[in-house]
Order: C-alpha cells, then sequence, then structure tokens
C-alpha cells in the first residue's frame, strides 16, 4: 500500500546530504547526482512543486582545492563551499534541463528568515519561483555565513525550509535506509516503518555523523529535523538517497515520521529552532509570569538586568531569576540601554527619555516560549 501523506503531497521538500552525492575523497558522483534528478524529475512529471535542499558544495570543493577531508576551520570550509557551489549546481542544471526543468539557486542564513524584512523577502522569492515552475536548489551561504549566523546543518535547515514554503511533505535522503531502533550494522536492530511521536524513540540508539568524513550531520539531526516539521504539521520520510524515487512514490520504505502538530508562524518558528540567542534579559517572577501564563510582550518594569551584547533586532533569551531560559525574541534595544531601562514603567520611560522609549523590550509577535 502507499503512503497516502505522500501522494497527497503537492508541494514537496527533498533534502540530500553530502555523503549520498559524493566520494570519500569530496568528489562529486555522477552518477548518484543523476539518480536523484531523475526521481526529481519523476515527481514534478505528476505535476508535484519541488524544493530540493542539497549539501554538497564544500565537498565538492575538497578535489579541485587538493583536500582529501572536510576543513575544520571556518575559513577553510568556507573557500571550499566557493569552489564547490558552482560545481555543483552546474551539475544539477544540466541535469534538470535534460528534463524541461529550469533551476534557480538560492542561498540561505539565519539572518535572511529571522529579521522581519528579510524573511518575508525569503518568502516571496520561494513563492515566485514556484509560480514560475522554477526547482529552487537550497543551501546555507557557506561562504558568507559566520559561526553565529549559521544553521548548523542542512536537515534543520531542510525542515525549516518545508515550512517556510509551506510544503506538505518533506523527504530527507541520507545513506542509511531509514531510522533504526540501534546500529543498523549490528545484528537485532529493526527498522521503525512508522514514528507517531516521541514515546516511538524512547529506547532508539541514535549515532552521529557517518564514516565518510564529508557531512555536518548524522541520525541525530535528521531526527531533530523531523520533530522540528512535524511539530509544525508536516510529514517526513527518511531513507537513503537510492531509495529515492520509490519513497518520492510513495511506497512504504524508509521511516514516516507522521505529522503531531498544526503550522505556526514560520518566523517564529525560525526564530526557536535556527537561532541562539546572543544575549539575556534577566526577568523578575512577575515578568516570567506575564510571558508564560498571559503570552505579554516583555516590559522594560520586568527587567532586572541583561548579560552579553547585543543589538536591536537581535535574538535574545529571556531568563527568570532562577536561571532558566523560558523564552527568545527579538529586542528592540541595543544590550547598553537595558540598565536605564531596567525596572521602570512605560509611562516613566516616555517621560524621562522620550516616546521612542516607551515600547515593549520585546514584543510578543517576535516572542517564542522554550
Amino acid at each position: 500500500m502507499s503512503r497516502p501523506e505522500v501522494t497527497a503531497a503537492r508541494r514537496v521538500v527533498v533534502k540530500v546530504g553530502s555523503s549520498s552525492l559524493t566520494t570519500a575523497e569530496g568528489g562529486i558522483a555522477p552518477e548518484r547526482l543523476q539518480a536523484l534528478v531523475t526521481a526529481l524529475a519523476a515527481v514534478r512529471a505528476r505535476g508535484v512543486e519541488v524544493v530540493l535542499v542539497s549539501s554538497g558544495a564544500i565537498a565538492a570543493g575538497l578535489a579541485p582545492l587538493g583536500l582529501k577531508r572536510r576543513p575544520k576551520g571556518l575559513a577553510a570550509q568556507q573557500a571550499a563551499a566557493s569552489v564547490g557551489q558552482g560545481l555543483l549546481v552546474a551539475q544539477y542544471t544540466a541535469a534538470l534541463a535534460a528534463y524541461g526543468v529550469t533551476t534557480g539557486q538560492v542561498l540561505l542564513t539565519v539572518d535572511d528568515v529571522v529579521r522581519r524584512s528579510h524573511y518575508r523577502n525569503a518568502h516571496q522569492t520561494f513563492a515566485k519561483l514556484l509560480e514560475l515552475g522554477v526547482l529552487p536548489i537550497v543551501n546555507e551561504n557557506d561562504t558568507v555565513a559566520t559561526q553565529e549566523i549559521r544553521f548548523g546543518d542542512n536537515d534543520r535547515l531542510a525542515a525549516l525550509v518545508a515550512h517556510l514554503v509551506h510544503a506538505d511533505l518533506l523527504v530527507l535522503l541520507s545513506d542509511v535506509d531509514g531510522l533504526y531502533d540501534g546500529n543498523p550494522a549490528l545484528p537485532g536492530t529493526s527498522l521503525l516503518t512508522d514514528v507517531r511521536s516521541d514515546a516511538d524513540l524512547a529506547e532508539v540508539e541514535i549515532g552521529s555523523v557517518g564514516s565518510a568524513g564529508v557531512g555536518t550531520g548524522g541520525m541525530v539531526t535528521k531526527v531533530e529535523a523531523a520533530r522540528i516539521a512535524t511539530g509544525a504539521g508536516i510529514p517526513v520520510v527518511l531513507t537513503s538517497a537510492p531509495n529515492a524515487a520509490a519513497a518520492l512514490a510513495g511506497d512504504p520504505i524508509g521511516t514516516l515520521f507522521h505529522a503531531t502538530g498544526r503550522r505556526r508562524p514560520t518566523r517564529l518558528l525560525w526564530l526557536r529552532h535556527a537561532t541562539e540567542g546572543k544575549g539575556a534579559l534577566l526577568l523578575d517572577a512577575g515578568a516570567v509570569r506575564a510571558v508564560l501564563g498571559r503570552r505579554a510582550s516583555l516590559l522594560a518594569a520586568g527587567v532586572t538586568g541583561s548579560e552579553g551584547t547585543f543589538h536591536a533586532g537581535d535574538p535574545v533569551d529571556l531568563v527568570g531569576p532562577d536561571g532558566v531560559a523560558v523564552a527568545r525574541g527579538l529586542v528592540n534595544f541595543d544590550a547598553e540601554e537595558i540598565p536605564r531601562l531596567a525596572g521602570r514603567s512605560s509611562a516613566e520611560l516616555a517621560a524621562a527619555l522620550g516616546a521612542e522609549y516607551e515600547r515593549e523590550v520585546v514584543h510578543r509577535d517576535d516572542l517564542v516560549l522554550l
């Protein structure tokens, strides 16, 4: 029997990892890329819109630069990405053109989709590309992303892109044919065909990066990506790249993570899962109750201090008196302004400092609970 979650999907995000596209030495394996393209073209022929999140840029740049393994330094990774990204997209473009499919490259950083003015543009760009019949090829903008604004892995990026483009399905392609309850190389382990809640994962031993050494993820990041997507109402299929065609046709292979939640505002999903606080606002007990209980905005009166260096528009953690972060939000003031605002009412601030200081420290529309 086919999976209705797959066959009914009209917009699909497919993510493929570095190890599924490249050789252990780092070069692109043409036959692997061609097999994936053939599977994507078949889906498109059914009238389904496809967005591809493809790793492999850094891995593809290794061989031309004479590197045997993925470098650890950020600058070296960015250099490899600069060389490899063009090679990777050029091969996709040529292979998909044979099926009459036009491709478009989209490179993202966290800032592109967390800051209010940027995320709207990202959504509109994807919408227009799909409207024009283009197959977007997405990757993190490794060449310019700093450590502070990196997604860290393309599994999480794919889950967030799936939500950004309002996808009906996310397919994660790996070098393993699904999620097992232990190391699949050992006897006695079993494939989990369906995951309906975290309870199904309670006894699962989840491994890390594969032996090829060309990727950044592993099963941990794939399960976390599945949690992000399914929690936002998007089912996820996890399987190996050679099974891509069968998985996209709805065959019951790999692991299906069933949707567990409902769609939520896109930018807040990114804020929760794609950022780390660049600093912290310290709250009194009353402010914690207001933020958690009433989903209220954070006012200066409930702030007792701050930690770290941040600027207006940055994500910051909201920390209670017990030292536990209860929420994350986009702050409206720089860190150096917080001491003269803390503990003062909005009316007092307006009278003393001017009307521009009467606004919330973090507005509830820019805040997610942790």
